[in-house]
């Protein structure tokens, strides 16, 4: 599943580099052409001890102030009607650790080096636009680390997964850092988008569930990577979120318009092994409705406080409410109507995976808001 999840979102880039009419005939070639690497694979040496100390190994951290990223607040559309009306107050503290999607796609190396230039400037967007419905926590952390590059989800060589592997190592060092930083009494949000999902589910298997974190966790927003309600929710430790106040438990969502054209995900996701060792076959993908905080249904545009739009640079936009409606159908893909206006990423088949947090941008940060307020007051939990 690791290997070829993120192959639709390559298909993108290679329309870039090369003709249409050869991509339809030869796609998956030139694709695995384009971006796996072919040089030897080259292990990543441990980060030294308490590496994560470093200020500079994080995107966003407490301390950062008007450079964070993840702390950048976008205004409402001036001239879109009535707002939404703003919280009364921010929720209780509570701290968010958020994992970038890919933003590495060169084939010089199977693993990103820290500080090479585009991939830090394609990662520092994300975090922006996709970190920053979590703002209302009084910590987000979002660290750097050797992402795999886009090449390493494209091929079943064992070099693929050892990228995936060493990309995981220095996220679980950042983790285990953020949560020795902060305070033991604090609730916990975890959240990535993609390969950070990827990184995310493996933490939750291996290093939450169990853990005294567990008790503390508010919710794991687990968003643009497919996650069987049969063969992995059941491994994870934490259950589905059924309702807009349940706690301790999971959301994801992958988003497509429609007509929606996902058969290279819904193929692959057939193939793949399950957490629980046995394939995904046809088994339903974990869809939450991200404007009402359930597990699947279907709510209309009205219920969408904002979806960020963004600018042609990705780095800037404005929320524009009423914007977009979302249903879970049976396969658990999120359908999002008529194809929004939001930009040039858009994947072929209708998907629209680069935008899965932006499109609900505000929901996200008012379900948060809401879980958070949950845990404290001693709501609904999942454990």
């Amino acid at each position: 599943m690791a290997k070829k999840f993120l192959y639709f979102v390559a298909i993108s880039i290679v329309l870039i580099l090369v003709a249409a009419i050869a991509f339809r005939i030869w796609g998956e070639e030139i694709a695995r052409a384009a971006l796996v690497p072919t040089a030897e694979f080259e292990a990543q040496a441990p980060l030294e001890p308490n590496a994560y100390q470093d200020p500079a190994l994080w995107y966003s951290r407490p301390g950062i102030g008007v450079n964070d990223p993840a702390r950048w607040q976008p205004a409402y559309a001036s001239d879109h009607g009535p707002l939404p009306t703003p919280a009364d107050q921010r929720p209780p503290q509570h701290a968010v650790f958020f994992i970038h999607p890919t933003s590495y796609l060169s084939r010089e190396n199977w693993n990103a080096p820290i500080g090479e230039e585009e991939a830090e400037r394609i990662a520092r967007i994300y975090v922006r636009g996709m970190a920053s419905p979590f703002n209302a926590a009084s910590e987000i952390w979002a660290p750097r680390y050797r992402q795999a590059t886009m090449g390493s989800f494209l091929t079943d060589e064992p070099e693929g997964q050892q990228a995936i592997d060493a990309a995981y190592a220095d996220v679980l060092e950042a983790y285990r850092f953020f949560i020795e930083s902060v305070d033991a009494e604090t609730p916990i949000v975890l959240a990535g988008h993609s390969q950070g999902s990827l990184h995310l589910l493996r933490l939750l298997r291996e290093e939450v569930k169990g853990s005294p974190v567990a008790d503390r966790l508010v919710a794991a927003y687990v968003i643009g990577w497919p996650i069987s309600v049969e063969h992995d929710v059941p491994e994870l430790g934490f259950a589905a979120c059924a309702t807009p106040q349940q706690t301790g438990c999971i959301l994801s969502w992958s988003s497509f318009a429609e007509p929606a054209d996902p058969s290279a995900l819904m193929e692959t996701y057939a193939k793949s092994i399950g957490f629980d060792g046995q394939p995904r076959g046809d088994s339903r993908i974990l869809c939450t409705n991200p404007l009402t905080g359930m597990f699947g249904g279907e709510a209309a545009a009205d219920r969408n406080l904002g979806t960020l739009v963004p600018d042609d640079s990705m780095s800037n936009g404005e929320l524009v409410p009423d914007a977009v409606p979302a249903r879970c159908d049976d396969r658990g893909l999120l359908l999002i109507g008529d194809p929004p206006e939001l930009g040039s990423y858009v994947l072929p088949g209708n998907n629209y995976h680069v935008y899965d947090i932006p499109l609900f941008w505000a929901n996200t940060q008012a379900d948060v808001a809401r879980r958070v307020e949950a845990k404290v007051g001693g709501g609904a939990s999942a454990n």
